[in-house]
């Protein structure tokens, strides 16, 4: 391991261990204290969206300068606007038989990618002081300098309004060594991880919750009732914003039979080109790497880029090149999530073979993300989503301004869920309520059913007929009387009662073995061990035996470990 990975390594530690103590600060403001500073940093970060755009343009080469504007110009107040009067402290929802109380978690680690570097820190960054926890950015190596001055920005105007400076925190050596020991930390208390397919893998492997959005490869399908010009102009719009870097920007059309000629046209009246089979085959070969990846170098530039690197000429004024696609999956470069303004063309015959078509496409590479239709027929649109694997379907609209809350009702965020589809935790757009604990305080509302306790029936008892009391000089005169017919006499005599004896009692002497030492003693290891437990062997200087099978809650791991108070035995 290189010294620049273990400084890395050691920042990171450094950084969690700041904002931790920070957290404890943060954790106790009120509403107003919270409210306040992230007014502050949603203003900051508006006033600068565009100068921050620019640095993003110009650091990763990636999109164009006006469209980061608008992205950081959503997150700072779009996101802020939609989420200032959520409670996030306190009581957050009070009725007769539930009482909700917000709990924050504690240190966010925020991984930030290179295709939205400031708009997506601008986002993690107010959601996460929103709901009173504190936050470390990982920032992509190509995106570290804009990412960095975001954080300094909204940092310096929230300390001027009483946040601690170590609750905003940007690692300033990145590299994958540093950004895992910042995931791993024992003080990390929940990731929020933007980026490729083997970083979020990374987070989800962690050990500690993890929000992480898998990739998009979304479909769009144009059903035969849909109003064609809009249709168009809205594909066009979604994956040519920023040049496709939002994973949710249209990567396919699929056109249902009857109106395929339309939309072709309208896509080239609108900036669409169509090309050749020849030229498709020529760009495809600069989509994908020799491994049959995608290709970085194409990744956020514009239509004319990508066809002068693929030695093709187009119309001047071309916004997307679009290509007829054969098929689905790895010989066909076209059906991958491309990250440019680039669209494979499919065409079918009819809703159920649209569906069909565009499962297919979100099954090779896109699986939970975002889906898009174009339809008048609200009970087609209806029927289409129920069939999608995706957590997002979105219905005339960009899919890449739909799916994020732009030109839609869901919750406005840039870290999309993909749920079980995607191997993610959370199929919602994530939010500053993804981002607290709640705790849930429950009064008895379905009184259980209590009956008086059965009693026993007394039982009648007879009672006894007394025995009559014979005295022993009756029982001799008897006995005189009958052996006298026979000649014969008893001499009974009444004898002289003697004095009853107490019996003597017997002492009974005890032998107790003689007594263990705690040292003798057999040690008993727990099966189930919490922090409370830890904290009380602590307290007590003690140490709690345990084996490899015995249960920890992180808690009392993080705890025990750092306080060295298991003893492992056999």
């Amino acid at each position: 391991m290189s010294d620049k990975d273990l400084a890395a390594q050691q920042e990171a530690r450094d950084a969690v261990e700041a904002a931790f103590a920070a957290f404890d600060i943060v954790s106790r403001f009120d509403q107003e204290q919270v409210d306040t500073i992230c007014a502050a940093m949603s203003r900051v970060a508006l006033a600068e969206a565009a100068r921050l755009g620019q640095m993003a343009h110009e650091e990763t080469g990636f999109g164009k300068a006006e469209d980061k504007y608008q992205k950081n110009r959503f997150a700072a107040e779009d996101v802020w606007n939609h989420f200032k009067n959520l409670k996030t402290v306190g009581v957050i929802n009070d009725t007769p038989g539930i009482v909700e109380v917000a709990s924050p978690r504690g240190v966010v680690a925020a991984i930030i990618p290179s295709t939205n570097p400031t708009s997506t820190a601008i986002f993690k960054i107010i959601i996460a002081i929103k709901s009173r926890n504190t936050i470390v950015l990982s920032p992509h190596p190509s995106a570290a300098k804009c990412i960095a001055e975001t954080a300094r920005l909204m940092r310096d105007e929230a300390i001027k309004h009483g946040l601690p400076a170590d609750a905003i925190k940007c690692l300033t050596l990145t590299t994958i060594e540093g950004t895992e020991a910042l995931m791993k930390h024992k003080r990390t208390a929940v990731i929020l991880a933007t980026g490729g397919t083997g970083l979020v893998r990374a987070a989800y492997s962690s050990g500690k919750p993890a929000f992480g959005v898998g990739p998009g490869n979304v479909p769009s399908f144009v059903e035969r009732t849909a109003d064609i010009a809009k249709a168009a102009s809205d594909i066009l719009t979604g994956t040519c914003f920023d040049n496709g870097t939002i994973c949710a920007s249209e990567q396919s059309v699929v056109a249902d039979a009857p109106i395929e000629k339309e939309l072709r046209e309208q896509f080239k009246a609108q900036g669409g080109h169509f090309l050749t089979e020849a030229e498709a085959v020529a760009v495809g070969k600069v989509l994908l790497t020799p491994q049959r990846t995608l290709n970085a170098g194409i990744v956020g530039k514009s239509a004319a880029f990508i066809a002068e690197l693929a030695g093709i000429t187009v119309p001047s004024g071309t916004r997307c090149l679009i290509a007829d696609c054969a098929g689905v999956g790895r010989d066909f470069p076209w059906s991958i999530e491309k990250l440019s303004p680039t669209l494979a063309f499919f065409v079918v015959d009819g809703v159920k073979a649209g569906a069909d078509k565009c499962f297919e496409i979100l099954r090779f590479g896109g699986m939970g993300h975002t889906a898009g239709m174009h339809t008048r027929d609200r009970n087609a649109a209806i029927e289409y989503g129920m069939q999608m694997p995706a957590a997002r379907v979105i219905i005339n609209s960009p899919t890449t301004h739909g799916a994020i809350g732009f030109s839609t009702d869901l919750d406005p965020s840039m870290t999309l869920g993909c749920g079980s589809w995607g191997g993610n935790v959370t199929s919602d757009n994530v939010s500053p309520r993804h981002l607290m604990d709640i705790k849930r305080v429950a009064f008895e509302t379905k009184p259980m059913a209590r009956s008086a306790p059965a009693t026993k029936p007394v039982e009648a008892v007879a009672t006894p007929t007394p025995r009559k009391s014979v005295k022993r000089e009756e029982i001799a005169a008897l006995v005189d009387s009958y052996l006298s017919k026979f000649g014969a006499s008893a001499s009974v005599e009444t004898p002289v009662e003697k004095p009853v004896e107490t019996p003597r009692q017997t002492v009974v002497h005890h032998v107790f073995p003689p007594a263990v030492s705690e040292e003798d003693k057999p040690v008993v290891p727990l099966d189930f061990v919490s922090e409370d437990d830890v904290r009380r062997a602590i307290g007590n200087g003690k140490k709690i035996p345990i084996t490899k099978k015995t249960i920890l809650t992180p808690s009392a791991r993080d705890l025990g470990e750092e306080k060295e108070v298991f003893h492992l035995v056999s």
